[in-house]
């Protein structure tokens, strides 16, 4: 374990294994720390410790005298110990199942940490105490999801394992613009963003802050953010500030989702787009802490409900639009020059920008598009995207919520777009 070696310089010494016990050391009381906070636990800090520097010291054991039979039955000793901590216990008492698996766990890192696994051990006792520690929150969420849930949900595991391996991986189509690999690729992606956002709220709930409702709702649809908590503001007028707060927030998780699509799907894009992207999401969280200079009301009892994102009529519907602006793009750019991608910036980012961001940055790695014209025309779709959710915002909402949404929402996109601009003509 080189890396740790390199931490603790103990070669030639008879101390030269002490920086693999310590890792275990740590990983049991990371571990014990968390049952120790449960009733009636059977282990806990000291238990928990001293098994996983017991699988450490079996494994070490076992290497040296060629004898692999005697890792298991360490953890054959680990079996014993807790069937006779059970015993011991009244016969009403529910066993604690996830304590045994636990303690065994435990055991299984400290051996690892032995075999040159010292980091991937680490990583399995943080993800583990977080799964013991999360336990109300995920509970929580199992009953928060529904049928319809769950089945959506394999769905995007159907999207993912199944049909993307089966998706031809070559141009076709008119200007030889798409390719259905790509296509199906981005509309994973995007369903997958959306999916993680979705299950997020699943997980905090409805009661949580605005900052978390926004920023979750933002990874989700900004736009279907704010058509939910825009209806919320009129039917129930006291909710407007928490409201306003929340639609301000995901509109700004667009500029850190276009910089993350440009950093997976387009990095050389980056110093390029990032400058005015930045800029331009800076000013809209300036405007947004000003904003939210007075403390908004807090979340009025009302069910944030967005829809799964991973419906299949919405993926199939993306990955048309996908494959219908990617056409768009090569048509119009083949036909009238550069303006024809402005053109279709402003029409297909009225409604939603993905589809030309996606688009943009896929023929852009392709060598199809240029920079500069990429970032000009991001901005365009910003700008007709945030101008449209703003008249959505006005018709659900009412004038009072859409005149505070107002700096927000055109702000930062022309000012993106003032940007890109100069970019472009100061070339």
């Amino acid at each position: 374990m080189s890396w740790l070696d390199s931490l603790i310089v103990l070669d030639n010494s008879p101390f030269a294994a002490l920086p693999r016990y310590l890792i275990a050391l740590g990983i049991g009381l990371l571990l014990g720390i968390e049952r120790e906070r449960k009733a009636h636990s059977p282990a806990g800090i000291r238990t928990f410790a001293l098994t996983a520097m017991f699988g450490t010291l079996n494994a070490q054991l076992a290497n040296q005298m060629q004898l692999p039979f005697l890792a298991l039955g360490g953890l054959g000793a680990v079996a014993v110990f807790i069937l006779a901590a059970y015993r011991k216990t009244d016969a009403t008492d529910t066993p604690d199942v996830t304590t045994q698996v636990a303690l065994v766990l435990a055991y299984s890192l400290g051996m690892m940490v032995w075999l040159d696994g010292g980091k991937l051990a680490v990583a399995l006792g943080i993800i583990t105490t977080s799964l013991l520690y999360l336990k109300p929150e995920l509970q929580r969420f199992s009953h928060r999801l529904t049928r319809h849930d769950i089945y959506t949900l394999l769905q995007f595991l159907v999207f993912f394992s199944i049909i993307l391996p089966l998706v031809p991986n070559r141009q076709m189509g008119p200007f030889n613009a798409i390719n259905p690999y790509e296509v199906w690729l981005m509309v994973v992606l995007i369903s997958g963003i959306g999916l993680a956002g979705y299950l997020a709220v699943l997980i905090i709930g409805n009661r949580s802050g605005a900052w978390l409702l926004g920023i979750l709702g933002g990874l989700v649809s900004s736009t279907a953010t704010s058509v939910t908590y825009s209806r919320q503001a009129a039917h129930t007028p006291e909710a407007l500030p928490f409201a306003a707060a929340v639609i301000r927030l995901a509109n700004m998780v667009v500029f850190v989702r276009i910089g993350f699509l440009a950093a997976l799907l387009a990095p050389g894009l980056l110093p390029t787009l990032l400058p005015p992207l930045a800029i331009a999401g800076l000013a809209g969280l300036v405007i947004t802490l000003w904003a939210g200079r007075q403390p908004a009301a807090d979340n009025p009892a009302h069910e944030f409900r967005l829809s799964n994102p991973v419906e299949i009529p919405t993926a199939l519907l993306f990955g048309v639009m996908f494959a219908v602006v990617g056409i768009a793009i090569a048509a119009l750019t083949d036909w009238i020059g550069v303006g024809g991608l402005y053109l279709v910036a402003a029409v297909s980012g009225l409604t939603d920008i993905d589809a030309i961001v996606l688009s943009s940055f896929r023929q852009y790695a392709d060598g199809r598009l240029l920079g500069l014209p990429v970032g000009l025309a991001i901005a365009i779709a910003l700008l007709a995207n945030s101008a449209f959710k703003l008249g959505l915002v006005s018709s659900l909402g009412g004038r009072t919520l859409a005149r505070q949404l107002v700096p927000v929402l055109l702000v930062p996109p022309l000012l993106m777009l003032l940007l890109a601009a100069a970019m472009f003509f100061g070339q």
